[in-house]
């Protein structure tokens, strides 16, 4: 707070009636629900913990939950590698138990949204089995089969994500299946109908238990090029790149056959109430792009959001007024979405640490992520700005970690368990050693430790959600970038009731600047210095008339 001025500008802000969807601006928290909270002893969260821990989200003023997969899966990629679309793994419950949870969640006023994974199942699901036993069953164009070439190599150079190629022989059927990820994560054919009507059938099954919508995973490695045609190769590529990053993805993803599904889903989505959310991942060279195809119109989805953020190495003005520039607001233009962390990227804090104070960094990330136009996704644990966990090649679980070891961070730090109590076995999250371990830098960053201090990022991150939704020209109102000294960052956010200035110094040096005439700061973290912004910090501004 800013003392009595605080109180007195934020009564003034405007309180008509919300005449935009609830999720336009709306701020969700993301669950890796396999460390969230254990409740049964087995080291690996669940939905009953998420249940007794839904309390906590909705005390940070949070609107939605989303929660990354729980379905049934054999786990080679710990959830996305699907084996029932409408099943519950026994590791996370039942469905009676996500029932209870959503149930809690709305009674609690939370919105619940729930991964799709469209582009691929596991090689454990049933349509795969049927599809790989032989070349002329139901279910023999489900996946993306090819033949070899005739030295018997695969049928082009298109690269895994994880490793090595995009294609693995399959001796059942003496071909080659696609798989864009894992060997063990066959790529659908959604250019087949009936693939595309089976996925809605799944979608439906999960709005007829009420959910109110839909994360979509990887929405760009939906559909391929049917011809199979190679890859271009990126030229001066990093010595030291993955056989993925040598490559330019055109042809084994971004088909345009992609936005035709995406307005068949949305009409069977719409014929549920117009109280629905769709957001789509979407990385990759043609991210920015995509984002905006994806989301264009009314007929398809509402948001999407990329890695615009989550792989940068630094944190710069130019990179903030780039990318949110992308969204000037035209007429037809999607709606994006914004995160700095997430289960698949190193968290935020330690990304953009350097050798600077982590406190400080975590409260100005969270707010700049709160001033941005567009949706917030908050992972868990960014409200305690819990840095990237240090997990030893030992213990690491990640594919893609151990592949690339030592050359790549992979996953596993920033899916370590959720710190409930502080002195606690394990942190509170589980009473037998879990499925990866607690670093211990997160044991005094713990849920109840930040609960005791009226100052910590906890106590902040609930300020300053609920000055977000005080202020309407933060949730939907335009962004105007503002010419200032360079390393500072200023931009306006406005709509006909406010206009607020929000400025940031990312750098750790301060730097002279002054508010000017005619605004008072409503919003600050950081500290304040007379004629200059200190480092590390951030204000908000509110014109007074």
């Amino acid at each position: 707070m800013i003392g009595g001025q605080q109180q007195v500008l934020d009564a003034v802000a405007p309180a008509t009636a919300e005449a935009n969807p609830w999720w336009k601006g709306a701020v969700v928290y993301q669950i890796y629900p396999r460390s969230f909270a254990d409740s049964n002893g087995d080291g690996i969260g669940d939905l009953p913990g998420i249940t007794e821990r839904l309390e906590h989200i909705a005390s940070l003023g949070i609107d939605a939950i989303w929660l990354s997969p729980f379905f049934t899966s054999p786990m080679k990629d710990f959830g996305y590698d699907i084996a029932d679309y409408c099943g519950v793994d026994p590791i996370f419950g039942t469905l009676a138990d996500f029932d209870r949870m959503l149930a809690r969640a709305h009674e609690l006023g939370l919105k619940v949204l729930v991964d799709q994974v469209y582009c691929h199942t596991s090689d454990q699901h049933a349509w795969f089995a049927e599809s790989r036993s032989s070349r002329d069953n139901p279910k023999a164009d489900w996946y993306v089969w090819a033949e070899a070439k005739a030295d018997g190599s695969p049928p082009n150079n298109w690269q895994s994500v994880f490793h090595g190629s995009s294609w693995t022989w399959d001796e059942r059927r003496g071909q080659y299946y696609l798989h864009n990820f894992l060997p063990s994560q066959p790529d659908l054919n959604v250019h087949n109908p009936e693939v595309q009507a089976a996925l809605l059938q799944t979608a439906r099954f999960w709005l007829d238990r009420g959910v109110d919508g839909f994360r979509l995973d990887a929405l760009n490695f939906l559909m391929h090029d049917p011809a199979l045609t190679d890859n271009p190769p990126v030229k001066n590529a990093p010595e030291r790149a993955r056989p993925f990053d040598r490559q330019h993805h055109f042809h084994n993803q971004s088909h345009p056959g992609i936005p035709k599904f995406l307005t068949r889903l949305r009409k069977v989505i719409d014929g549920y109430g117009a109280d629905l959310f769709t957001v789509a991942e979407v990385g990759g060279e043609q991210a920015d792009r995509e984002m905006k195809l994806f989301t264009q119109g009314g007929d398809r989805l509402n948001s999407a959001y990329g890695f615009n953020f989550l792989y940068e190495k630094a944190l710069t003005p130019e990179l903030i007024e780039r990318t949110i520039g992308l969204w000037p607001g035209e007429d037809g233009e999607g709606w994006p979405s914004w995160a700095f962390s997430n289960h698949d990227a190193p968290r935020g804090v330690s990304r953009w640490l350097a050798a600077r104070d982590r406190d400080a960094l975590a409260r100005l990330l969270l707010l700049l992520l709160l001033t941005l136009r567009g949706n917030v996704f908050l992972y868990q644990g960014e409200e305690l700005g819990l840095p990237q966990a240090e997990v030893p090649f030992e213990r690491l679980q990640d594919p893609e970690a151990i592949a690339n070891w030592p050359n790549g961070q992979g996953r596993d730090g920033a899916r370590t368990p959720m710190p409930w109590t502080g002195d606690a076995l394990h942190a509170g999250f589980s009473s037998v050693e879990p499925w990866l371990p607690v670093d211990p830098e997160h044991m005094a960053l713990a849920v109840d430790r930040q609960e005791a201090r009226a100052d910590s990022v906890l106590n902040l991150t609930r300020r300053l959600v609920a000055f977000r939704k005080r202020h309407t020209a933060l949730k939907t109102g335009d962004f105007r970038p503002v010419a200032v000294p360079r390393p500072l960052l200023a931009f306006e956010r406005g709509d006909d009731n406010e206009r607020l200035l929000c400025v940031f110094n990312l750098a750790d040096e301060p730097v002279q600047w002054t508010l000017p005439d005619g605004w008072h700061v409503i919003e600050r973290v950081g500290g304040e210095a007379d004629g200059a912004m200190p480092p590390l910090s951030g204000l908000v501004a509110q014109r007074v008339a």
